[in-house]
């Protein structure tokens, strides 16, 4: 019988409390994404880029189990956000300003060819607009802080302020990178005022030298 792995179980990197700022160190890890821009309520671009995530993901899945026998639960949609003034997304919550790269992490053992013919497969079954933008990719972040926000992402605003104006700076670190999110809840299930929301934020040791 072929053991299905969460990894949201077993990697510490998706543990988070409410109201608990804490230092984790992530490994590098490969993730399916997509770049776009703009709203992620209003925007084609968003839409089409779900559209594409999803099935190369489902079918990446299969795949694992169906020829290496390996299964495992397909992991949450997670992003990467940012904007050329960071406070159309911290403070202004400018949407349309907004850059990101949304993402499903994918094992280690799935490689570019597996990849690949996911994705001919995905197109197999009808056109979809953006497929052709998904790619396989790693991320190392290394140290970061993170938190589990419940509620609207749109009440993200306070608890980032705190993460990025008190404990961050409290505890010696300079923020680095892009500011993640790694979404627990289906929006399309869940109540706004139960969403489970990872925010993650890389950082580093403020008294290290720049590189």
């Amino acid at each position: 019988m072929t053991v299905k792995i969460d990894f949201k179980k077993t990697l510490d990197a998706y543990r988070a409390r409410r109201e608990e700022f804490r230092v984790v160190d992530v490994p590098e890890m490969q993730y399916l994404m997509i770049d776009g821009h703009g709203d992620p309520n209003t925007s084609p671009a968003y839409a089409e880029a779900l559209k594409a995530l999803y099935p190369v993901a489902y079918k990446l899945k299969f795949a694992s189990k169906q020829d290496l026998g390996r299964d495992y639960v397909v992991m949450p949609l997670e992003g990467l956000w940012w904007a050329g003034d960071m406070n159309s997304f911290t403070v202004s919550r400018d949407k349309s300003r907004w850059d990101w790269t949304l993402m499903i992490m994918a094992p280690d053992w799935i490689d570019q060819q597996m990849f690949e013919a996911a994705t001919k497969q995905a197109g197999a079954k009808g056109h979809l607009a953006r497929l052709g933008d998904v790619r396989l990719e790693p991320l190392s972040e290394g140290l970061c802080v993170q938190t589990l926000h419940v509620g609207s992402y749109d009440d993200e605003a306070g608890t980032l302020a705190r993460m990025h104006h008190q404990f961050i700076p409290d505890h010696g670190l300079h923020m680095v990178g892009k500011h993640h999110e790694v979404y627990l809840s289906d929006p399309r299930k869940v109540a706004p005022e139960k969403l489970r929301t990872i925010l993650r934020q890389p950082v580093r040791d403020a008294a290290a030298p720049h590189g």
